[in-house]
């Protein structure tokens, strides 16, 4: 059957826009700058299926989807985030599609950072509330905004930014939230494992569990599995079993896979010299590349370093004499990023050594 021209045009368009998409097998010889397996839970090979559980659901977890251990894993996961409750879903994309496209009301406002991740964005698209960006961690922006709201207001931010490797303004946007009666929902995807005394996410090492209305953990980066968790009140996990669709209506994780989120929280408390090493290494990467491209460099706080190089051709010049290197680093083209922000993003794992980082910068000395 013919595919239709239109998808054929738009086909063509990414290609001359330099943006078109691939599959790529990652290749286990290079060196992972690439991976959101930052804690090497998944390269360990510690997490095991435990014999005699389903390897599927049998239904939505409004069917015959829901297991006991469902309801055991998320009361641990609710203690360890220092939430009220728990509700486990398929994905983080699922997640917050669920919670941003249910939450907020027709008569409410909803206010997003720019830099908000995809998911986000499209859990916006489907919302019933008014819903506008403001100005990536620009306080006063957002305050501008909040005066021209009505309704219930929900700000909707990411604790570590999955594109520029930054921190949100967390303690700010409380201050606001406590002003105003907003409600602040914050995304811990790249936060959760690596930030807390036990990694319980940036949130809780801030102490601001009781200001934020309610957190997205996902468990397909420092987990090294698969699923997520919206945590926070009882009420609102009650409201998210009626009303979010992305949970209702699909097939539940088969109870073999919450098993594995199970183990691999166990295994967060133990880590602490992984969250160390991360550190260190992000810092001493950080100030090196900073000292060779000044403000085209972001990140510092997190496992994301990102280095700016304009232009879907240019930033994949780049990374292909990196990955000839020897290095898994990937181009972060446009559209998913700004037009003329095109970057090279620099994932830092607990298994990244010192070594690793120099011949990093050794290739970038070569290319700058």
């Amino acid at each position: 059957m013919q595919v239709p021209a239109s998808i054929v045009r738009k086909l063509e368009m990414r290609q001359q826009e330099d943006a078109f998409r691939v599959l790529r097998v990652q290749d286990p010889g290079r060196i992972d700058f690439s991976s959101n397996d930052y804690l090497g839970i998944v390269r360990s090979g510690t997490l095991k299926p435990q014999e005699g559980l389903a390897t599927g659901a049998t239904g939505s977890r409004l069917l015959t989807g829901h297991a006991v251990l469902c309801d055991t894993v998320e009361a641990q996961i609710a203690v360890f985030h220092k939430a009220e409750s728990a509700l486990i879903f398929n994905s983080g994309y699922a997640a917050n599609l669920g919670l941003i496209a249910s939450v907020p009301q027709r008569e409410d406002t909803l206010l997003y950072d720019e830099r908000c991740h995809a998911s986000i964005r499209d859990g916006v698209r489907l919302s019933l509330a008014r819903s506008y960006s403001f100005r990536h961690n620009d306080v006063e922006n957002l305050r501008q905004k909040i005066r021209n709201a009505s309704g219930a207001v929900y700000i909707v931010v990411e604790s570590v930014y999955s594109m520029d490797g930054d921190r949100a303004p967390l303690t700010e946007l409380t201050d606001v939230c406590l002003e105003t009666g907003a409600h602040l929902i914050v995304d811990e995807a790249h936060a959760t494992g690596l930030f807390g005394e036990k990694g319980e996410g940036m949130v809780v090492e801030m102490g601001l569990e009781q200001e934020v209305f309610c957190r997205v953990h996902t468990f397909g980066k420092s987990l090294g599995c698969m699923g997520a968790a919206v945590v926070g009140p009882l009420q609102l996990r009650e409201y998210l079993i009626n009303f979010a669709r992305p949970l209702i209506y699909t097939t539940a994780l088969p109870p073999v896979a919450v098993d594995i989120i199970r183990q691999s929280y166990a295994l967060f408390p133990g880590m602490m010299k992984e969250r160390d090493d991360i550190a260190s290494l992000t810092t001493y990467l950080y100030n090196a590349l900073v000292s060779r491209f000044g403000g085209r460099v972001t990140g510092k706080h997190g496992p994301i370093l990102s280095l700016q190089v304009p232009g879907n051709a240019e930033v994949k010049k780049w990374c292909a004499v990196l990955q000839q290197e020897g290095m898994d680093i990937r181009p972060i083209l446009s559209p998913t990023v700004a037009r003329g922000t095109e970057r090279i993003r620099i994932c830092i794992h607990a298994y990244n050594t010192s070594g690793d980082a120099d011949l990093l910068l050794s290739v970038l000395d070569g290319m700058a």
